[in-house]
């Protein structure tokens, strides 16, 4: 137990000097310099980059849209004011943009919302079940996984947005109920309840899957 608070404890406190970072580098922004902003590019790319892709299912669009939110970052420096973390804050400008070009578009092209093969993805399990392991088994089982992984993609792009972006933050991005609730406008209690929804959805999609452990 002891050990669980102090692990809870160095995360917080690793999270508080990444969050003080940020806000540094937000300074130092509004003063026009601009290594301060390529910093903070390298470091929140990946994150931002691989939401917009997860939720549009279009990793050219994503780049563009990429690119617009560390834009929107840059130029909104000057008036940055602290009063949240700062990655939350940035994510409520990527859930903008994607919700935005979402309701402009009718139809998405699926991309893998899962892990690599050669990375360990959990199977599923952080959505909130488990779906049969295959790894390493025979060719027959590789490629029942692979139809597995491509049936939860189709899964999570068929939710709707406010649960699809907090099943996505909370399961590829860790981030918080507080920070996801920030992110969405919403309370905790709220942002609970539309990953209870989203993940019984996604039972209920997935059904045969589960079935079949």
């Amino acid at each position: 137990m002891k050990d669980e608070i102090r692990d809870d404890a160095a995360k917080r406190a690793a999270a508080d000097d990444s969050d003080a970072h940020d806000k540094a580098l937000m300074t130092r922004m509004s003063g026009g310099d601009e290594e301060a902003l390529r910093e903070l590019i390298e470091k929140h790319q990946g994150a931002v980059y691989g939401t917009i892709s997860k939720m549009l299912g279009d990793p050219v669009e994503a780049q563009d849209l990429a690119q617009q939110v560390f834009v929107r970052v840059y130029r909104a420096a000057g008036s940055y004011r602290a009063t949240a973390q700062f990655k939350t804050w940035m994510f409520t400008i990527v859930r903008n943009l994607v919700f935005n070009e979402h309701r402009r578009r009718s139809r998405a092209t699926l991309i893998p919302l899962h892990a690599p093969d050669n990375e360990q993805s959990g199977s599923g399990g952080s959505i909130g079940f488990e779906l049969p392991d295959t790894v390493n088994k025979t060719p027959g089982e590789d490629a029942l996984r692979k139809e597995m992984m491509r049936a939860v993609d189709a899964a999570i792009l068929a939710l709707p947005e406010q649960q699809r972006l907090a099943i996505v933050l909370r399961r590829y991005d860790e981030f918080t109920y507080e920070q996801i609730a920030g992110i969405l406008k919403t309370s905790v209690p709220a942002t609970k309840s539309l990953l209870f929804r989203a993940r019984e959805t996604l039972r209920e999609t997935l059904r045969d899957y589960l079935e079949s452990k």
